[in-house]
């Protein structure tokens, strides 16, 4: 994600206060600080559709790797979350990540269906940034080396900033 894309971005519902500048420059703070962040979801035709991607996040006291996506409004419900998602899912996988979440919403029926569809089962309810949220996760690997936190020993870092 770039600023040629802030326009695109302005057109997502992805709350919190950091607007479409500061979401940019926060995934390209992933990359930097953990080697991993959103993608841009986009047609064939080039037109955008979203993000969908890794994020690192904070869960009663543990970190975790997220997957997490928004599309916009006019082209939801058409597949492309959970297509974007599955993507996510594997790729995190094949990176070694152990343990993937999401955090969603109570009332958004369709993420929780998303999440689903990509394997994830509900875990359990938390308090997250100002209101109930929804973990949903699922242990993708079950090999000795990755560790407990969801991250690789070599790849990825394993420390939590």
């Amino acid at each position: 994600m770039t600023e040629a894309d802030l326009a695109s971005i302005a057109t997502l519902e992805v709350g919190g206060s950091r607007g479409p500048a500061g979401w940019i420059e926060w995934n390209r703070r992933n990359y930097t600080e953990h080697g991993f962040g959103l993608w841009l979801i986009e047609k064939h035709s080039g037109d955008f559709v979203g993000d969908c991607g890794l994020t690192l996040q904070e869960v009663g006291g543990e970190w975790f790797v997220e997957v997490g996506w928004h599309v916009r409004s006019d082209a939801q419900r058409q597949g492309y979350a959970t297509e974007a998602a599955t993507a996510v899912r594997d790729a995190a996988r094949e990176a070694g990540i152990e343990h993937l979440i999401a955090i969603i919403r109570p009332h958004n029926v369709a993420s929780r269906g998303v999440a689903r569809k990509i394997g994830l089962e509900f875990e359990r309810e938390v308090h997250k940034n100002g209101g109930l949220a929804l973990v949903f996760g699922a242990d993708l690997r079950n090999d000795a080396s990755t560790c407990r936190s969801g991250f690789m020993h070599d790849g990825w870092q394993g420390a939590v900033p």
